[in-house]
């Protein structure tokens, strides 16, 4: 069992920046993609980024390229996203998500652990 614990949320002025992070216990972990996903009020949740175990596939949604960053250390078991140039339509909770392969895959159906999410506002 893989447990996940994001952190980093907060409250933060459009044009701003937040680091989240996720901690995930386990040996597994170098062999997991990670991703974030996130869920706005009333809207169904959506994938916001990916990385593949080794680090080296990246992918993002179109609304937050340029602006964010997945990262991941794997000896420390702790996958990232650096949001810069927030805007109040980023606002939601953000979920870290793993998957018990190493490709990294756009689909929530592909991921097989979610942390209990962290709140991310953008005031405007």
């Amino acid at each position: 069992q893989v447990q996940l614990v994001e952190s980093g949320g907060g409250l933060v002025q459009a044009g701003g920046s937040l680091r989240l992070s996720c901690a995930a216990s386990g040996r597994t972990f170098s062999y997991s993609a990670m991703g974030w996903f996130r869920q706005a009020p009333g809207k169904e949740r959506e994938f916001v980024a990916v990385i593949s175990a080794s680090g080296r596939t990246t992918y993002y949604t179109d609304s937050v390229k340029g602006r964010f960053t997945i990262s991941r250390d794997n000896a420390k078991n702790t996958v990232y996203l650096q949001m810069n140039s927030l805007k109040p339509e980023d606002t939601a909770v953000y979920y870290c998500a793993a998957r018990r392969a190493v490709g990294a895959g756009t689909r929530q159906d592909l991921y097989d652990y979610w942390g209990q999410g962290t709140q991310v506002t953008v005031s405007s």
